[in-house]
């Protein structure tokens, strides 16, 4: 089969059809995403090695479940051992024998076929396009905010940042009444979310320090200053970057205003999916192009670029 490969390098490569371990399910990848963290790890981020890609929409080909076969699927992305302390208290996240899609331990979706755990899969449901489904994993991440805090009707709420995450972030907020601002660097990219109702602000205007809550999903270290300097004392930064690299922090800032710091990463997908089923996030106006696998160094050589959204690849 075809991969794009991550050894140094980005590359297409050729390698054999990985076959399904126990438990597990062969899926034929429809789309797939490139992420910021994809990216990143070609910056050297976490230091993998391997196919990447950890969002996509596939369809399964091989598993011993027959129930499973022909179905249209998503996964989560982390394959957990299930029998750890942290596993049995039910953070399967966070299980240290774990492997991540695409990220750590494991081949990813940018190829014609990968492996995942049958327990990790969630069928799509029939109104949902593959257009659509190949956005849940950061759809879930977004979501995952709502499943650490509370946000309340009445609550200042800032979003940093107008990439892919940080537009799917502001939709989900909005669904909760906040009284809501996204600030970003792109006019064009902020539109899509004017045309929902929800207000912006281009970063090189000033703000006031008045927000509850700050959300940084800028993906470089200065998003973390910039949340800092816009977040009221006693107030909830979620951090929601992730990139290669270090953040010089000063704690003593933390601690005079007594802020409460939330590191937020993957989450809830069955959410995520119902969302999606029932219209209430747009994530087509997020897609800027989609490419053949073939093309895919061509395609991150794109999505690089400061002005672009949603890159998908179609093997």
């Amino acid at each position: 089969m075809k991969a794009l490969l991550y050894d140094g390098e980005l590359k297409l490569s050729s390698k054999p059809c990985p076959k399904p371990r126990p438990g597990e399910a062969l899926i034929r990848v429809s789309l797939a995403g490139i992420c910021n963290t994809d990216l990143e790890i070609t910056k050297g981020y976490m230091g993998f090695q391997g196919v990447l890609g950890h969002e996509f929409v596939g369809v399964v080909e091989e598993a011993e479940e027959e129930g499973w076969l022909g179905k249209r699927v998503v996964g989560e992305i982390n394959c957990y051992c299930g029998e750890c302390p942290l596993c049995q208290r039910g953070l399967f996240t966070h299980c240290p024998e774990r492997t991540t899609l695409g990220i750590w331990g494991r081949d990813g979706a940018f190829a014609e076929y990968f492996t995942l755990p049958l327990a990790n899969l969630h069928p799509v449901p029939e109104e949902v396009p593959d257009e659509e489904a190949v956005f849940v994993e950061p759809l879930a991440a977004a979501l995952e905010i709502l499943e650490q805090i509370e946000v309340k009707p009445k609550d200042k709420v800032l979003v940093l940042g107008d990439g892919k995450l940080g537009l799917l972030v502001a939709q989900v907020l909005a669904l909760q009444d906040c009284d809501l601002l996204v600030v970003g660097h792109h006019a064009h990219k902020l539109e899509i979310l004017n045309r929902l109702s929800i207000a912006t602000h281009l970063s090189q205007g000033p703000l006031e320090r008045s927000f509850d809550i700050v959300v940084d999903c800028t993906g470089t270290p200065e998003g973390f200053t910039q949340a800092l300097e816009l977040l009221r004392p006693r107030g909830t930064l979620v951090l929601k970057s992730t990139y290669h690299g270090e953040t010089k922090v000063d704690l003593s800032r933390l601690v005079i205003d007594e802020i409460t710091l939330v590191g937020s990463r993957c989450g809830p997908f069955i959410p995520a999916l119902e969302l999606l089923r029932k219209g209430l996030v747009d994530v087509t106006s997020l897609i800027t192009a989609t490419l053949p696998l073939d093309e895919g160094v061509g395609a991150f050589q794109l999505a690089e670029k400061g002005e672009i959204l949603k890159v998908l690849l179609r093997p």
